[in-house]
């Protein structure tokens, strides 16, 4: 299993797409850093979730998909290695991603930009990680369906322009349509960015918000387990 790990860490670290996911919201975070106040409790919940976003639909999917297309989970069937436990390092690698990119932006943010940030530690802490566990599931739920990587590729990124939208990632939740601004908050993204939000503005996520993460979670992450297909 250490073995394993530390092959998939070189391969994860040569990917394209793990400095994409690492340097995409870091950059949001500059550029639209220098422009806010110190106390805001926007921008960095913001870059946040694009983080995650990143990470749990387009580069976990991709990689999934492309070991099934690749045959390499089927080789695996038939040696001590079995490729369950290749997803199960997959997905912890994913989130020491998530990790190291949140980390980072919030080291950038607290010592470069002087931003706000969070006194309630453990209620952070949940947040992140219902917001990253709901997004790895539709990721996967993406990696059990989609027939190669270039597939998933395209349905990852087809469902967070929207999902980032209806979040509030791309245009501020108060200049968005009613209609629309609600149904962002049923979304594990927009969930995801309102309970940051709140936990940036000193108080408890939302319940409310809470819930449709581990709602999406428990149901899409069943969905994915069901339907994953290993070759």
């Amino acid at each position: 299993m250490m073995k394993l790990a530390v092959v998939e860490t070189k391969l994860l670290t040569r990917d394209p797409g793990t400095l994409f996911s690492l340097l995409i919201p870091l950059f949001i975070l500059v550029v639209f850093g220098s422009s806010i106040e110190p106390g805001d409790t926007v921008l960095l919940p913001m870059a946040l979730a694009i983080a995650v976003g990143l990470v749990g639909l387009y580069l976990l999917p991709t990689t999934l998909a492309g070991y099934r297309e690749r045959g390499i989970l089927r080789r695996l069937s038939i040696t001590p290695v079995r490729p369950g436990s290749l997803l199960v390092v997959q997905l912890l690698l994913q989130l020491v991603l998530v990790v190291v990119a949140c980390g980072l932006l919030v080291t950038v943010a607290g010592t470069v930009l002087g931003a706000r940030l969070p006194g309630l530690v453990l209620s952070g802490a949940l947040a992140f990680l219902l917001g990253t566990a709901s997004m790895f599931a539709i990721g996967s739920l993406v990696a059990a369906l989609a027939p190669n990587g270039r597939a998933a590729n395209g349905i990852g990124v087809l469902l967070y322009f929207p999902m980032a939208y209806l979040a509030g990632l791309m245009q501020p939740v108060d200049q968005m349509p009613d209609i629309v601004a609600t149904v962002g908050k049923f979304t594990p993204l927009g969930a995801f960015r309102e309970s940051l939000r709140d936990v940036w503005a000193g108080s408890a996520p939302s319940l409310v918000a809470l819930g449709v993460m581990a709602v999406y979670t428990l149901v899409i992450g069943l969905a994915a387990t069901k339907l994953f297909r290993w070759e």
